[in-house]
């Protein structure tokens, strides 16, 4: 009993009840902590994976823009290319410089103000020449000047009266 007493001496005093339950609540944050840890640990392999799943997608979409960006770079070189090559088709370079004096025009019509009436009515004159040298009434007449002595009276005589007949065939 002696020694059961000695047991009971320890544990009752208040040091030995202090120290046990200081370690009862150290062994309590102790195996709390071992539990965080092992679910933080956890947390943490979770979110490697998940880092690891979008820097494989980001790679993938990012090699896909990469493609992409290739592909269109090709087709811009190329578009560019054909533009040289349809730009030295026959006709091309006069389609340009059309575009060019239509843009000149167009400026002249702003800036300058008697410019435009004068411009409508060359304009008009030229159109009618260009038809009937098209339509074959100006290279008769001018051989029929050439091949005869005709007067200019009687060659104007003949040409509006050409004009006419096309007029009138016209409408």
């Amino acid at each position: 009993m002696e020694n059961t007493s000695w047991y009971m001496n320890i544990l009752s005093s208040p040091f030995v009840r202090g120290l046990v339950v200081g370690l009862a609540i150290c062994l309590f944050f102790w195996m709390r902590s071992l539990f965080r840890i092992r679910e933080l640990s956890n947390n943490v392999k979770k979110l490697r994976e998940h880092l690891h799943t979008k820097l494989e997608i980001d790679s993938a979409e990012n090699e896909r823009r990469k493609q992409e960006l290739e592909k269109i770079k090709q087709e811009r070189d190329n578009l560019r290319n054909m533009v040289q090559v349809l730009n030295q088709k026959p006709g091309r370079q006069e389609i340009r410089q059309s575009n060019i004096y239509q843009a000149a025009l167009d400026i002249m019509f702003e800036k300058v103000p008697g410019f435009a009436p004068a411009w409508q009515i060359t304009l008009k004159e030229a159109e009618e020449e260009m038809k009937n040298a098209e339509r074959g009434i100006i290279p008769f007449f001018k051989r029929l000047k050439t091949s005869s002595s005709v007067s200019s009276g009687e060659f104007e005589k003949g040409r509006q009266k050409a004009l006419e007949m096309q007029e009138s065939a016209a409408n």
